[in-house]
């Protein structure tokens, strides 16, 4: 069974098989954990990005991870909030499965969320977390080769929101 976890933490930093970037859609780099995530991995990471020629919001692409601990990053696109009326769930839900699709085709067993969409592109962070925790729990199998799923958290405040969701639906 998939241990879904939330932690404090610079994703950058994560001993995991893959973390996910909350890229824009020409994933060249940009603000918040995208740019975080470029600076880290070096200029590699923006030769395979161009290389790749973009993603629409929704979906996801895969390159090495370079120089960070992570073999691999997943390069998925958030809507932006634009009051819940233009499919923003659907596509918020889309970039959890589609990046966990990658994971799976790559033989991954463990993977790092951040908080998709919640910084600049403004969608609201207990939505985003329910959209998360729900997504990811309902796309993995009992037996699912994913071991470990982790949703790292920039602050406190969005650490104790996840942890309240992910406590929720362990109840449940």
């Amino acid at each position: 069974m998939t241990q879904l976890t939330a932690v404090r933490g610079d994703i950058t930093q994560l001993d995991v098989d893959a973390i996910v970037n909350a890229a824009n859609e020409s994933l060249l780099g940009g603000s918040g954990v995208d740019g975080a995530i470029h600076r880290a991995a070096g200029p590699e990471l923006l030769a395979a990005c161009r290389a790749i020629g973009g993603c629409p919001t929704g979906a996801a692409r895969i390159t090495p991870g370079f120089a960070l601990p992570a073999r691999f990053v997943i390069h998925t696109v958030g809507p932006v909030w634009r009051g819940g009326k233009h499919q923003e769930p659907a596509l918020l839900a889309s970039c959890y499965r589609e990046s966990l699709a990658l994971a799976h085709d790559h033989a991954l067993r463990s993977i790092a969320f951040p908080a998709i969409s919640t910084g600049n592109y403004g969608f609201p962070l207990a939505l985003a977390t329910r959209i998360a925790v729900d997504t990811v729990a309902s796309s993995l199998a009992p037996d699912d080769p994913l071991q470990r799923v982790t949703f790292c958290c920039f602050s406190d405040h969005d650490l104790a929101v996840y942890e309240r969701e992910l406590a929720q639906r362990a109840a449940s």
